[in-house]
């Protein structure tokens, strides 16, 4: 048996370049032999190929042998592939590709249940193949039946060129035009679909695992979240070369100063003068670590190919908001805290609110009564005005867009993937964080950096799931991951996030009250950049669309929708 696991990519030919529409970063497979597999693409491509009976994977990856990265084993009886970020139990005494192979002689599909981390494995032992993904599916998985053979990728680009032709699906076109997402396990596409949440792809058939379902448990929840944080950061704390954070100056990413206090430099969008960028700063200062502010600009918006390419054409480019500073970022491994607002802050999840002084205040205990559907529109990317106009304008490029009533369409796509969760979810609360988990609109940042950077993804450790399914709904809010920061470094709230000056929930919504209503005082900025005024500062009406005036009116965030597409389906 061998396995790559060096500190280099194991490669035996010229380092492959991808085409310019592709992902330097893939995997690529055919439920067949190394034959076929050539009948769709060339070694060439690849950094390795793995081939069996069954199935053969073609892998690029320029952390191939990176230990915890991308690994292949090859036997007599079988192969496996393991493709990203993954840990294996503390206890293994070999590789995580040979680790697993053997797990898979024994246990069958369940032997990815003991693998930890943001992964997809490809598996042949006794005639059987599998690909299987993680508990959240932090790494898309498309899948074709309209070639001769069932072929599957992470490039939902690189699928669709092998295919003669490609028939819009209508139902996706109109939810990313209306929504920004592309809900289930669809695509842009007829012909192409991906592999489920907490899924797996066989020959002939495709399924879920039971891995991903909530069970409330009793626990010090701060605490516990404290201790698991550190251990997943610790984890990932050897990766080579330069490492960056890009750093906000809410919760989130500031956990990974307290585990890796010796990350090399931050980076910050954002005013140089902004509440945002000032937290930030002081953060990196009190971390003894660089920092630069990546100024918003024209470059923050635009979608171009290499942007665009990363959504894969289930999301929106916009929430890729470092795409644009590529030039900037001179690291080679990069972190970020990407979901701990869904996983560990209920984000999502729809909060009581309490009048006072005529004003609603929200608090952090869970609404009683709530219609989960439509508490959803108001937090993912609904936008009721721009939605009425939107129909008409995008017939003029895209064939059978209009839509009588836009928020029915959306409220029934949200319930059907909604009615999915049940299974899954002991509560309509857990129900309305798994259906974003299922269908996370931000996953395509982690997509952009993973292909241009040795990206690491802390909030898919699976202790850190574990204590999302346990935790019940109402202890997942800002104070228990307040308490979990203190716990890892008691300094690490020194500079507050400002939306959140005070340790008191209630004093925070009476300052943000005080700062909208009182002239003298400057209101709380939002984290982001403001994307109407940037869009109209640069006129990017004249970029996108100086032949399409009907269109200038949507909002701006729309209109990036509209050119996304575009690119998708020209």
């Amino acid at each position: 048996m061998t396995e790559t696991h060096t500190g280099e990519p194991a490669v035996t030919h010229s380092d492959p370049t991808p085409d310019v529409s592709s992902m330097q970063k893939e995997l690529f497979g055919v439920f067949g032999d190394h034959e076929r597999f050539d009948a769709y693409r060339s070694a060439d491509e690849f950094h390795t190929v793995v081939s069996g009976e069954r199935v053969t994977v073609g892998v690029r990856d320029r952390a191939l042998g990176v230990p915890h990265r991308t690994t292949v084993t090859e036997a007599d009886d079988g192969l496996c592939v393991v493709w990203g970020e993954a840990f294996t139990p503390a206890d293994a005494t070999t590789g995580t590709a040979e680790w697993l192979l053997d797990r898979y002689r024994e246990h069958g599909r369940s032997a990815v249940e003991g693998l930890n981390g943001s992964y997809l494995a490809v598996l042949e032992h006794d005639g059987e193949a599998l690909v299987a993904g993680d508990l959240i599916r932090s790494w898309e998985c498309f899948y074709t039946d309209a070639l001769d053979d069932r072929t599957f990728g992470t490039d939902a680009t690189a699928l669709v060129e092998l295919l003669d032709e490609t028939t819009p699906r209508r139902r996706s076109v109109l939810e990313f035009l209306h929504l920004g997402t592309v809900l289930g396990d669809r695509t842009l596409f007829e012909e192409l679909d991906r592999v489920p949440f907490d899924g797996y792809l066989r020959p002939s058939s495709v399924g879920e695992f039971r891995r991903f379902v909530y069970d409330p448990q009793p626990g010090e929840y701060a605490t516990a979240l404290a201790d698991r944080l550190t251990r997943a950061i610790d984890r990932r704390a050897d990766y080579p070369g330069r490492t960056g954070l890009l750093l906000s100056a809410g919760q989130d990413s500031r956990t990974i100063l307290a585990g890796r206090p010796d990350v090399d430099h931050c980076y910050t969008i954002g005013r140089p003068d902004s509440q945002e960028v000032d937290v930030a700063r002081k953060l990196a200062t009190q971390y003894d670590t660089e920092h630069t502010t990546l100024e918003p600009g024209a470059r923050y918006l635009r979608a171009d190919a290499e942007k665009i390419k990363h959504t894969q054409g289930l999301r929106e480019s916009l929430h890729v908001h470092h795409a644009g500073y590529d030039d900037e970022l001179d690291v080679d491994t990069m972190y970020h805290g990407l979901l701990y607002d869904t996983l560990f802050k209920g984000y999502f999840l729809e909060r009581r609110t309490y009048e006072i002084s005529g004003v609603e205040v929200p608090s952090t205990r869970l609404a009683s009564d709530v219609d989960p559907v439509e508490s959803l529109l108001d937090t993912l990317g609904f936008m009721p005005e721009g939605s009425q106009r939107l129909g008409v304008r995008a017939t003029e490029l895209f064939d059978d867009a209009q839509l009588d009533d836009p928020r029915a369409f959306v409220r029934d796509c949200l319930a059907e993937e909604l009615a999915a969760c049940e299974w899954r979810a002991d509560s309509v609360h857990n129900r309305m964080d798994l259906l974003v988990l299922r269908n996370q609109p931000v996953m395509h940042f982690r997509t952009h950096l993973a292909d241009n950077y040795l990206e690491s993804f802390v909030a898919a450790d699976r202790e850190l799931l574990e204590w999302h399914l346990q935790t019940p709904p109402r202890y997942r809010h800002d104070v228990t991951v307040d308490a979990a920061l203190a716990a890892m470094d008691e300094s690490l709230l020194r500079h507050r996030p400002p939306s959140r000056p005070h340790t008191v929930e209630l004093l925070n919504q009476a300052e943000r009250f005080a700062r909208r209503k009182l002239p003298l005082l400057t209101p709380i900025e939002p984290a982001w950049p403001d994307r109407e005024e940037l869009y109209d500062r640069h006129d990017l009406d004249a970029e996108f669309f100086p032949d399409r005036p009907t269109l200038h009116d949507l909002p701006a965030r729309q209109k990036l929708r509209v050119n996304d597409l575009r690119w998708w389906l020209p």
